[in-house]
């Protein structure tokens, strides 16, 4: 789904500038439930996991004129032991959402995917050294509690299915920490493309060893037209949506384009909508507005950190 959203580089760069990359973020947010949506209808038809498999391939074969195109931008090894590692978490991200998106609205597994930034919060001590603050750990329980909301005790109509976006969620995070090492020594657009390829590759491996073992029945290539076309254009999307998050990131930093995120679940609830016919009950609306409003006060919280820090520096020891 969007597994590149810190993988670009958040050096802003001349031209557009900081209004050009919030357009773009905000175009990306906008696209990326269009491709969720192919996928949902892809479901209904074709196994998740076969599903994520053909999109992962789609979306590499979309990505490799960009590449051509932008390989002035390429930078570092794009195939590599941490490249591998991203591509296998932004598989097991996408193999989860893909897999709630077949027995749950859209919108619904958007909002329980949004606890991510509060997980990856939680994991920035341990794993990053970051020291996280009481009112920050305070937001992090309260957009849990949404989660629950959404999820609701009996786990509302979905079964054990609403854990999925939890896990991708925790896999996303995983992925997001990997990132900011890999991107240390290479560009957002060499890790995008190469983690792609080791996740498009490794879906593959997996729909193989599965259809070998007699687990899943394989669905012939011969099948309608318009399964392929869905299988390109979840690629297409996904891919463009991926190209403009990262080319936003280049233009502004990350603090000003996190808000702009939140337009993926308006997205996601249109998309729904108007093709299933899926519109989220009040409870579920509750619930995603104290993640969404848990997670607006730590990336509040992120950014004042951040705008302190320079002013702790020069101050006299």
């Amino acid at each position: 789904m969007k597994q590149s959203q810190v993988a670009a580089s958040s050096d802003p760069a001349a031209g557009l500038g900081v209004q050009s990359g919030m357009i773009l973020m905000a175009l990306a947010m906008l696209m990326l439930p269009v491709g969720d949506t192919f996928a949902k209808l892809l479901t209904g038809v074709i196994a998740p996991v076969e599903v994520t498999m053909w999109r992962f391939l789609a979306q590499a074969l979309c990505l490799v004129p960009v590449a051509i195109v932008l390989r002035g931008r390429l930078r570092g090894a794009m195939f590599s032991p941490i490249v591998a590692l991203s591509g296998a978490l932004i598989m097991a991200t996408l193999l989860c959402l893909i897999s709630a998106f077949s027995v749950m609205p859209i919108a619904t597994a958007i909002a329980i995917f949004f606890v991510e930034p509060l997980i990856l919060t939680l994991l920035a001590g341990p794993l990053l050294g970051e020291r996280v603050g009481p009112r920050r750990l305070a937001a992090v329980g309260v957009g849990l509690m949404g989660a629950m909301i959404v999820i609701r005790p009996g786990f509302s109509d979905y079964g054990p299915a609403t854990l999925l976006p939890l896990v991708a969620a925790l896999a996303y995070a995983l992925n997001m920490i990997v990132l900011r090492h890999a991107c240390r020594e290479r560009s957002g657009l060499t890790v995008q493309c190469g983690a792609t390829v080791y996740a498009a590759a490794g879906m593959v491996v997996l729909v193989g060893l599965l259809g070998w073992a007699g687990v899943l029945e394989v669905a012939p290539l011969s099948r309608p037209v318009w399964t392929w076309g869905a299988v390109l254009a979840a690629g297409a999307f996904a891919a463009a949506s991926f190209v403009l998050i990262a080319e936003a990131f280049r233009r502004a930093e990350a603090g000003v384009l996190a808000p702009f995120q939140y337009l993926e679940i308006l997205g996601a609830t249109a998309a729904g909508y108007v093709v299933f016919g899926d519109f989220p009950d009040g409870l579920t609306w509750l619930g995603i507005a104290v993640i969404l409003g848990s997670g607006g006060y730590v990336f509040h919280r992120e950014r004042a950190r951040a705008a302190d820090l320079p002013r702790r520096r020069r101050a006299p020891r």
